[in-house]
């Protein structure tokens, strides 16, 4: 794709996302046919935004996320500061397609990770980070038929990225803690309504940060410090409508909330 077909492609994506409407595909011409080029358009969003890039998402770090969007592998989206909502804060539900609340392990960089010949290991990735939150991520699609695209068209549009709120920072004994194994739970209302277990994200919130490390160094991108990466939902999509309220327990590592409206 030459760079302003791209750059057309992510303004298209962009503008559906602002108006909340849908596509049901990408036009031909401005259409990634492969993964680099779909990261290159999604890159193009960045001249939308005033502020530095928030962060990093994850999707379909489990088999659920996977089978909900269509792909069977994870891919990495941006995080827009705009579309950040404050911790108790109020989140129109609006246009929005998918109507689902995620519960994650996020994790806000220390230092950067710049591209490199070799992966990142574990150790290396986790020695980056500087804390550890529990955060709600409120996906959606700019496609009318999400499941169907494809992961190309996918991971131009961002991945799915559309809302995030991130909990405050754990305690800092976080890091003796097995995350894969540690539980969530999900609220609604004050009723139980969901729980999951770290594993579900792609095996552990640290195997998926590590992977988000290495998919950008793939790409020659830098995961910088500061940015917060969000792992992946821990438990089902949990469905919402306007009037509910959302909270996300990762038990000693805290929780997070978010009004719908």
């Amino acid at each position: 794709m030459k760079n302003q077909d791209m750059q057309a492609s992510c303004d298209l994506l962009y503008r559906h996302w602002r108006e909340g409407t849908r596509l049901e595909n990408l036009p031909e011409d401005l259409r990634p046919s492969t993964r680099a080029e779909a990261y290159d358009v999604q890159g193009c969003i960045e001249a939308h935004t005033s502020q530095p890039l928030y962060g990093w998402k994850i999707a379909a770090t489990s088999a659920i996320g996977q089978k909900h969007i269509g792909v069977d592998g994870p891919l990495a989206g941006r995080l827009l500061a705009e579309r950040v909502i404050a911790d108790g804060g109020d989140c129109a539900l609006g246009n929005n397609l998918m109507k689902v609340a995620e519960l994650e392990f996020a994790f806000r960089m220390g230092r950067d990770l710049p591209p490199r010949p070799t992966p990142y290991t574990e150790e290396e990735v986790l020695a980056a980070v500087a804390t550890l939150h529990p955060a709600i991520e409120i996906p959606d699609s700019r496609y009318e038929h999400f499941a169907t695209v494809g992961l190309a068209q996918l991971v131009a549009d961002n991945a799915c990225a559309h809302r995030f709120i991130l909990g405050p920072a754990a305690a800092d004994d976080w890091r003796g803690l097995d995350l894969a194994a540690h539980r969530g739970r999900a609220f609604r209302n004050g009723a139980p309504a969901g729980d999951g277990i770290g594993s579900n994200v792609l095996g552990g919130p640290v195997i998926a940060l590590t992977w988000l490390a290495n998919e950008l160094s793939r790409h020659g991108l830098t995961l910088k410090a500061g940015q917060v990466v969000t792992t992946g939902t821990c438990l089902a999509p949990l469905p919402i409508a306007a009037g509910e309220h959302i909270e996300g327990d990762l038990g000693s590592l805290g929780r997070v909330s978010v009004t719908i409206t």
